[in-house]
């Protein structure tokens, strides 16, 4: 079979699975299989340079022209679902009377959080809840934690009575894992949630705030896909002008392992260059273990960080504690 007669079988297969993906995220399925680095159409791009010369034109064009048409189809089938998923699921009376708006308006935390949600879903993302009380496994075990961590100790962690070893959760990554025991790859979700720990308060430091983790599992995931998806989310949420960089760490849960610095004219406001924001790296293929997915198949990234340190700097404020202490005066600057 020619070149020019693979491309045909594989327009049509690409524009029927397009036409039958019933959500947005067997939509972006169906792209991978056909656009995606290891797609059909993807694979044809890569055969074009090993044509003759005299073939290589005619190729080319018929490439960029099927290309095109894959791109269109897939932009309006898109469209099609996010409309229909922004549609009530339950029929609504639009002549009831209208309810009175609502006194006040959202906390600068969950204004921030939304904004975050909001440029993952752009990616693909969706988001997963868990519970806050958790135990051993969920927090330490199945994230490769060892027994002798210093996150495990009562200075660290608060274990609640009773001897089970039941204890409020340190981070949302606990909520990977239990979407990871409970359906198979690929897995693309945030966390946001309610975290605790034994700090005490002070400007920067609260034994409870807010922490949002992200989760990305396919084949041949790659430190590039974390890096891109790292400096899309934070120039969403911080403007073009950041810049980010990536410091070898050490996280039991990933290897490798970065902390993540941003630069900005906000951070330089503060008086510094540079600041940590993030921790992140490849999922340990421990971890993957402990879920029963097999290393050498799946590959994914994860990183989390705090709300409140994004909407410190975002507003330029210096103290944690003032979005805990209710002050009227504080809040209705938002």
């Amino acid at each position: 079979m020619s070149f020019l007669d693979q491309l045909e079988p594989v327009r049509e297969a690409a524009l029927k699975s397009f036409a039958e993906a019933a959500d947005l995220a067997a939509l972006d399925n169906a792209r991978a299989q056909s656009l995606g680095i290891n797609g059909a159409f993807t694979a044809l791009l890569k055969q074009l340079s090993q044509l003759p010369k005299e073939e290589k034109p005619a190729a080319g064009k018929r490439l960029n022209e099927t290309k095109n048409i894959l791109e269109a189809a897939l932009a309006e089938r898109r469209g099609t679902l996010e409309l229909s998923a922004s549609l009530p699921k339950i029929a609504t009376d639009f002549s009831l009377p209208g309810r009175r708006r609502t006194a006040g308006h959202q906390h600068p935390l969950t204004q921030v959080t939304d904004d975050i949600v909001k440029s993952f879903r752009k990616l693909g993302f969706v988001v997963a809840d868990g519970p806050e009380i958790e135990d051993d496994h969920h927090c330490f075990d199945a994230l490769n934690t060892p027994a002798d961590h210093p996150a495990r100790d009562l200075q660290d962690t608060f274990y609640l009575a009773g001897g089970s070893r039941s204890l409020l959760r340190t981070h949302t990554s606990s909520v990977q894992i239990r979407v990871m025991e409970k359906q198979p790859p690929p897995i693309r979700i945030i966390v946001p949630g309610r975290v605790y720990r034994r700090d005490n308060a002070d400007a920067t430091h609260n034994p409870t705030f807010h922490q949002i983790e992200g989760l990305y599992v396919d084949k041949n995931v790659t430190v590039s896909d974390l890096k891109g998806t790292v400096e899309f989310v934070f120039k969403q949420l911080l403007g073009d002008e950041v810049k980010l960089r990536f410091r070898p760490h050490y996280f039991s849960y990933t290897e490798p392992s970065y902390e993540i610095d941003f630069s900005s004219a906000l951070v330089r406001k503060m008086g510094k260059d540079w600041l940590e924001i993030a921790g992140c790296g490849m999922v340990h293929p421990q971890v993957f273990k402990n879920v029963g997915y097999d290393p050498e198949v799946w590959t994914g990234w994860a990183f989390g960080f705090g709300i409140e340190r994004i909407a410190m700097i975002r507003y330029g404020i210096t103290d944690i504690r003032m979005f805990y202490q209710n002050d009227v005066r504080f809040l209705s600057q938002f």
